[in-house]
């Protein structure tokens, strides 16, 4: 079968020719550009929690010390701290890192896969489908044409994918427009991120705005200020007043040493493509939507999209059409990041218009403060990481179904679980790998050789059954999940999100969850039940 074609080089399009490659789909990645990226300090990306796991895993290394995981955060109106706190276990903390320094890394593990391919210099111009493939024609250095089996537009705002494919980008421009600094200096709080609104420094008009601070590795900063709606130029002077009045600011009045490496402006689009397949063809990533508004990172969706959609391709690549299951791309992340553009277009009159009764409103600015804060740490409807509740590919009607901490179609806990070798991992570890997951909750597992266990009790019975899957599936052990009774059975799809959740073995009910993961019909559902009931 013909490769997958991805086009775009950015971190998108990096992150699904290796999440394609790891599943062994081999992929041709068309890159614009001469391979490498531009080194701008003031360029950086967010990632959560989730998104940076997936790009450790693909790269095989910590990003630690590539980025900088914060200490803390702190959110400040006028003078006043409205939050604070130490980012632990529980609140895991965001990775904040250059968009080339990621990039690097990413180029760096493709160029080791031997699937995949990256091409330089090749503008795609030219898109043929037929029905056993399409063809791609690029020109430049080296022009030629492609045969594929699908093709993956991750080529941009301006995305010529999604424009050869007719397919509309409605929504807004210039949302928001932000001056950015990257900055070598001290600041009073080592390793914490920062947003302060209406600092005391800036007492009147739209200008009174807000700044955010983001530390990088070895003693960089990034210091992003919301400027006021219209096209004024920020100019080097401009923007060097502001580099000096908000160090005083936050120094007591006295401005510190600093080093500018470098600046630019941030403009914020709220986009959303119509269509995001259309036959083999797909976009993800910026040239699928634009957000970014109220501190939301518009390449933590970019990544998701890329997650959602690998292991979906490289299922229909192995083992013929799934269209339902290809379908399930569009359906699912679409209606995701919709949701996050209406929640941010809802928020944004309330958090940037100012004035009238609502600055009245006993404990209005605290709690604008605190939605505010939630586009920036990856948490309520602004930041969350996505959950598929009314997926297409969830099951129906499963007798045994039993609830836990995760409702069906969020991302699973990072629980320790004992792999088939016997070996102790991060259950993240084993995603991404053409296979789903089933997990078996067994407390006291984890005191015992897996020699001891493994033939005992209902471990057998679950292996059948898990070996009669319609899909490879690994059966790994956990000694607990959160909010989940002993024995309890809990699938996870390739890209971490839970399938279902059931009380004991229940071949049927585990084969039918199975089938519809994969986008099984109701039909082909029933039937594939009927047959693992077998394996009880």
């Amino acid at each position: 079968m013909d490769p997958v074609i991805v086009v775009g080089a950015g971190p998108v399009g990096l992150t699904l020719a290796l999440a394609l490659a790891r599943q062994e789909v081999p992929c041709v990645l068309l890159d614009e550009g001469p391979g490498k990226d531009e080194a701008r300090a003031a360029r950086t990306v967010v990632l959560r929690d989730d998104t940076a796991s997936l790009v450790e895993r693909l790269v095989g290394v910590s990003l630690d010390g590539a980025g900088c995981r914060w200490a803390g955060w702190r959110s400040m109106r006028r003078k006043q701290v409205m939050r604070e706190f130490t980012f632990d276990d529980t609140v895991p903390a965001p990775l904040h890192i250059a968009q080339h320094v990621l990039t690097t890394h990413l180029r760096t593990a493709l160029a080791a896969e031997p699937l995949a391919k990256v091409v330089t210099d090749s503008r795609l111009d030219g898109v043929e489908q037929d029905r056993a493939g399409l063809t791609a024609h690029t020109r430049g250095p080296n022009g030629t044409w492609w045969r594929g089996s699908y093709l993956v537009g991750c080529d941009g705002p301006r995305s010529t994918v999604r424009k050869l494919q007719d397919i509309r980008f409605p929504g807004r421009t210039a949302v928001e427009r932000h001056a950015v600094a990257a900055l070598r200096t001290e600041l009073p709080w080592p390793e914490q991120a920062l947003l302060h609104r209406s600092p005391p420094w800036r007492t009147s008009g739209p200008s009174a705005g807000e700044i955010t601070g983001r530390p990088l590795p070895d003693g960089v900063w990034r210091l992003d200020w919301l400027l006021p709606p219209g096209k004024d130029l920020v100019t080097p002077d401009l923007l060097v007043a502001r580099v000096r009045e908000t160090l005083a600011g936050w120094n007591e009045g006295s401005t510190p040493p600093y080093e500018l490496l470098d600046a630019g402006v941030h403009i914020v689009h709220h986009r959303l493509a119509r269509r995001w397949r259309s036959g083999r063809v797909f976009v993800a990533g910026d040239a699928a939507h634009l957000l970014g508004a109220l501190g939301t990172q518009g390449l933590d969706e970019g990544l998701r999209d890329a997650d959602n959609l690998a292991w979906k391709l490289a299922v229909a690549w192995h083992q013929g059409p799934h269209e339902a299951l290809l379908d399930s791309y569009q359906s699912e992340r679409r209606a995701v990041v919709a949701a996050r553009l209406r929640a941010a277009d809802q928020a944004l009159p309330l958090l940037r218009g100012g004035g009238g009764l609502r600055a009245y409103v006993p404990g209005a600015a605290r709690g604008h403060d605190g939605l505010l804060a939630d586009g920036h740490l990856g948490q309520g409807p602004l930041g969350a990481p996505a959950t598929y509740a009314s997926s297409p590919l969830a099951p129906r009607h499963l007798e045994a179904e039993t609830p836990v901490d995760t409702p069906p179609g969020a991302p699973v806990a990072d629980v320790r679980v004992t792999a088939e070798d016997g070996t102790f991992v991060r259950l993240r570890s084993r995603l991404g790998r053409r296979a789903l997951l089933v997990v078996l909750v067994a407390p006291g597992t984890g005191v015992w050789e897996r020699k001891h266990w493994v033939t005992a009790g209902i471990m057998p019975r679950l292996a059948a059954a898990v070996a009669a899957l319609p899909h490879p599936a690994e059966l790994l052990v956990a000694e607990s999940y959160p909010g989940a009774a002993a024995h309890t059975v809990l699938l996870v799809r390739p890209d971490g999100h839970l399938v279902t959740a059931l009380t004991g073995v229940r071949p049927a009910d585990l084969y039918a969850a199975a089938e519809a993961a994969l986008g099984g019909t109701p039909e082909t559902a029933q039937a594939g039940a009927e047959a693992g009931a077998g394996a009880g």
